[in-house]
Order: C-alpha cells, then structure tokens, then sequence
C-alpha cells in the first residue's frame, strides 16, 4: 500500500487547508515541521507575491509543502508557472478545473492534488492524470459545495483509484478515525489551524472561533451561485437577508468588498467576513501546530499502514 505519508513524504497523513490570504509562509512551514503538509494560500495574491512566500518558507523548514491556487484569481496562470520555476513539491487547487495546468505540473514532477465536491470533478481530475484528490464536505469553511462529508468522501472512494483526502467538519481524533472508516487515506483541516499560535490571523478572528457553538456558522451567497460558509456576524446576517430579498449581485459584491482583509488583519468583529467551517463548535483553545497535530493522530494504532512508523 503506497500511503500518503510516503508518497508526500510525510509523518501525518494530513494536510493543512490552502486557506486563501491567510495561509502564508509561517502556518505552512509551521505545518510542515510538525509532520504534515503545509500549504501556502495563494488566494488573490499575485504571482510574485507567491513567489516570495514559497522562498520565505524555505527558509522555516527542509520539508516538503505545497501552493494552493484558485483557479478563479486572475493571477493563477502566472502562479501556475511561478511553481514550475520554483520547484515546488506539491499543487492543491480549488474553484475551478486545473485540468489546463495539469501537463505542465507533470512534467515537472510536481504532485497535484485538486480539492472536489463531487464524483464527477473526481473522476474527471483522475483521468487529467492528479496524483489524488481532496473530497470536501459542506461543512468546511469558506467556498462549499452542497454534499455532506460523511456522503461525499465514500462515494469518491469507490469512483476513483486514485487516494482520497477527506476534509470538511474534521477537527479532532474522532473525525480523523470517522474520515478513515469512510475509505479516505488521510484528512485536510483548515478551520482548526485558524487557532493554532502560527497562524497569522487577527487575534479577535481567533476568539470568535472558539466562542463558537455548533449552530454559529452561516452561509452566503447561495442566491449567487457561490456558497461561503462564515461565522455569524452582522456583515453575514444582512448580506443573507438582503439576498434572500433579491437584492441584486452588485450591491451585494460591493458589501463584501474587503470584508476577508477586514476579518484576518483588522478583526473587525461586525463587517468582516470570518471564513470558518461547522468544526469551530470543536474547537476550544489556541495550541500550537505540534500539539494540534499530534491530537489528531494520538489514538490511531501505531501499525495502522496509513501512518510512518512512529
């Protein structure tokens, strides 16, 4: 069996969520020494920008990690290549097909990992030739598709050959064990990570984290076509209730307007747009990396083959 842990060269079959504008150089790398595979969020970023932040974190660590790219941001052809000429290890992708980008990656050996929301995306991105996929449930946080994880990861595994991650609603032992009873191979977190000490997010984006209980998060833009679970603030109130109005796509485009930047350098507690998933409920303190890694894994049997030796 050829696990994720040796094909990522990992010690943890888990991956850190490309959480975009958020996770810089410092969560990923911080990641990555702990045992698993940190992600630099490339978000809207340019792709210098990227560029930097990929040199930056190879100054924090020796161990592999990769860029994730949203294939909906302008700069993504150009941060398509900048991974090419900087070596990188590995390329998760979200919001959109990386089908194009796929030969290029290959061929410079770079391990692909699309994040999907159906069978279909799945089986699509298989036979394009990703390594393996990354099935996310509804419950994540920020962009979402409309299947449940616990419906999502199983139909993925009997679809493809291919491993599969799962991710969405993951933030403790019990849904790492649930992911691999599902047929998964390994899991993502992001909301989880939000609280680590590494994570360079607002201090009061935190807070609002392990406040939450389990009905406190809310999702926009579904009138839209474009689904982002958040934690309930005013911003997200008003933004669901004007759209459930019929409020048209502009004005509410335009109330949004740098609500993430607001949430994760300001805290603003009312017009920022705090990105969580449903597993906020489970989350209660501020750890750093190692710790919140380690508990994920600490009650899986040292010989189950989808761990290294430990």
């Amino acid at each position: 069996m050829n696990t994720i842990c040796q094909r990522l060269n990992l010690d943890y079959p888990i991956i850190q969520g490309g959480m975009a504008n958020i996770a810089d150089h410092r969560l990923a790398a911080a990641v990555a020494n702990a045992g698993g595979l940190g992600v630099i969020g490339s978000g809207s970023w340019d792709a210098e920008t990227v560029r930097n932040e990929i040199r930056l974190c190879r100054q924090m660590t020796n161990k592999p990690f990769a860029v994730n790219i949203v294939l909906l941001n302008p700069h993504a052809k150009d941060i398509a290549q900048v991974v090419v000429e900087e070596h990188v290890f590995a390329v998760t992708t979200g919001a959109g097909n990386p089908g194009q980008y796929l030969p290029m990656w290959k061929e410079a050996g770079i391990i692909v990992i699309p994040v999907i929301a159906s069978t279909a995306q799945a089986k699509r991105l298989e036979k394009a030739g990703a390594d393996m996929v990354i099935a996310e449930g509804t419950e994540a946080g920020g962009h979402i598709g409309e299947l449940t994880t616990m419906c999502l990861v199983p139909q993925v595994v009997d679809a493809v050959e291919i491993p599969v991650i799962a991710a969405g609603g993951i933030a403790d032992a019990r849904g790492v064990r649930a992911a691999f009873a599902l047929g998964a191979q390994g899991v993502q977190c992001g909301t989880l990570f939000l609280t680590s000490e590494e994570c360079p997010i607002h201090s009061n984006y935190k807070q609002m984290i392990i406040e939450a209980k389990d009905i406190d998060t809310i999702v926009t833009g579904r009138h839209a076509g474009s689904p982002v679970r958040v934690l309930k603030n005013q911003m997200a109130r008003t933004y669901v209730r004007l759209s459930e109005q019929g409020v048209d796509r502009e004005t509410l485009e335009k109330m949004t307007l740098g609500s993430l930047r607001k949430a994760v350098i300001d805290g603003d507690l009312e017009h920022g747009s705090f990105m969580a998933g449903q597993s906020a409920g489970l989350i209660h303190e501020i750890r750093p990396v190692q710790e919140i890694i380690a508990s994920l894994f600490a009650s899986i049997p040292l010989d189950d083959p989808r761990l290294h030796a430990r």
